[in-house]
């Protein structure tokens, strides 16, 4: 029996999972948003959103940013509205896959009163892990671009230790940089100092960025405070990779002549085929699974 897949929106990311998601047999994928699309996919279909029916489908697939608020799509390849209602939602069957990059209070609250298979994939540690390498080429490209030395010797201070600071800390020291990183947990600062890097506690960042040429945040909260980038040489960068709005004072780094960048989706940006390909591959395991179980 055929599975019903469609894949609503989406960025250059989604051209290649759409091709991964094409070698799965016994699959009809239905394509929601990408009429403006140059290059057609063989032997798939270019819906109108109104042309789905919503209770015959087995996994459907949202864009990255998931909805807006009112529960509309961005999408990047077509002039089409789509807003996913509640009475759209409520059409799926109870076994239906929703797959989002990110998920906000208006999918949380769709999925708690609908019951609905809601799975973030941002959420997951293997996804965010593999996007975290893509990220950290994206910063160190950025890097290139916008100075006039090298990543070799300069000094880089990486606020955050997560998924993705852990890797881009890693990869400026692996090119010769002298990386320095803040963390909260004690644990963290541990495993900090274990790998050759010098730890800093995140309550003393203020302390260290006089020293700093370039300053990375990977932290979802307001950690770049004036306090920090009073003390930042005149040449110094601030690049942002925290999700949007950012982790940093961008009104005082304007005030104070740093540039400061808010460098969202690097791996849409740098590397689309290779961050689709993790995406199809996740979703992919998914409906194994389920096969599996079934």
């Amino acid at each position: 029996m055929d599975q019903f897949i469609a894949v609503l929106g989406g960025d250059g990311r989604y051209l290649e999972l759409i091709r991964q998601l094409q070698q799965l047999p016994d699959t009809t994928i239905s394509l929601v948003g990408f009429d403006k699309l140059e290059q057609g996919f063989t032997g798939l279909k270019q819906v109108d959103f109104n042309e789905l029916e919503p209770k015959n489908l087995d996994v459907v697939i949202l864009p990255i940013t998931g909805t807006n608020p009112e529960g509309e799509i961005e999408t990047v390849f077509s002039d089409q509205q789509i807003t996913l209602s509640r009475d759209w939602f409520a059409q799926l069957r109870p076994n239906t896959l929703v797959f989002t990059g990110i998920t906000n209070d208006y999918l949380t609250k769709m999925a708690n009163e609908l019951n609905l298979n809601l799975v973030a994939l941002f959420d997951r540690d293997d996804v965010a892990i593999y996007n975290s390498i893509p990220t950290a080429e994206g910063t160190i490209m950025m890097a290139i671009e916008h100075t006039d030395y090298t990543i070799h010797s300069s000094r880089v201070i990486v606020v955050g230790f997560g998924r993705v600071g852990s890797t881009v800390a890693n990869k400026f020291s692996a090119l010769g940089a002298k990386v320095s990183v803040c963390a909260r947990s004690i644990k963290d600062l541990a495993r900090i100092t274990e790998m050759g890097l010098t730890a800093i506690p995140l309550d003393e960042l203020a302390y260290h960025t006089e020293d700093c040429d370039l300053l990375i945040n990977t932290i979802p909260a307001f950690v770049i405070k004036k306090e920090s980038i009073q003390q930042l040489p005149s040449h110094a960068l601030i690049y942002d990779l925290a999700s949007k709005p950012g982790g940093t004072d961008f009104d005082y780094a304007e005030k104070r002549g740093i540039k400061a960048i808010l460098a969202r989706s690097l791996p849409g940006i740098v590397a689309p085929k290779t961050s689709g390909k993790i995406l199809a591959d996740v979703i992919k395991q998914f409906l194994q699974e389920r096969k599996e179980q079934a």
